[in-house]
């Protein structure tokens, strides 16, 4: 399977896809890694695994007074010429329009830190750690869905609940979501590649 890994931070996720290829436990090729952000260290690792990588901002769109929707459809663009059977947004701090969905139709997937139907949008780990310090929640947990516009509510392919323990600071908490999205996301990774070759 074809896949095209969209980044703006780190890319400990994508690091966990590549050694999950490297590994043979995917039978997946990423095709690109693409990035909003030009200090992404998600993109020095592509280059160190061999793979080509694409820096597209979206600040001069801004600068120039163009709709995201038209920044969507460009990126969408070059993401086509690379053909992908797969998009996996893996810490892609943007929402896609669809200008960009409607090109990749239940192809798009997307990492969140926390459990269906709660705390959608940015920081989800911090969410869901204040209500546990306030008692609205007894754990917290990671998903992997479809990309739909309306934010982090696409169907659910994956999902693992993460506990919290009473003690932990949300740095350990932190850590123990982060280290559960590297086992889900190629998990689900490997349940489309099954569905893809069954099909």
């Amino acid at each position: 399977m074809r896949l095209v890994v969209m980044i703006s931070g780190s890319g400990t996720n994508l690091q966990a896809i590549i050694d999950a290829i490297e590994e043979d436990q995917l039978k997946a090729e990423i095709v690109l890694v693409v990035s909003n952000r030009k200090a992404a260290y998600g993109l020095q690792r592509a280059e160190a695994a061999g793979i080509p990588q694409f820096y597209f901002p979206v600040k001069p769109y801004r600068e120039e007074g163009k709709p995201r929707e038209k920044y969507d459809a460009d990126l969408a663009d070059q993401i086509a010429a690379y053909q992908p059977e797969l998009i996996v947004l893996a810490g892609w701090m943007h929402i896609l329009s669809p200008a960009f969905l409607e090109r990749f139709p239940h192809q798009v997937i997307n990492l969140h830190p926390a459990l269906p139907g709660t705390f959608a949008g940015t920081d989800g780990i911090r969410c869901t750690y204040e209500a546990y310090q306030h008692g609205e929640v007894t754990h917290g947990g990671c998903m992997i869905h479809y990309v739909i516009p309306e934010v982090d509510a696409g169907d659910v392919i994956i999902q693992q609940v993460v506990p919290i323990e009473p003690n932990d600071s949300l740095e350990q908490f932190e850590e123990r979501v982060h280290e559960a999205e590297h086992r889900i996301i190629v998990e689900a990774i490997k349940l489309l590649c099954e569905d893809r070759q069954v099909t």
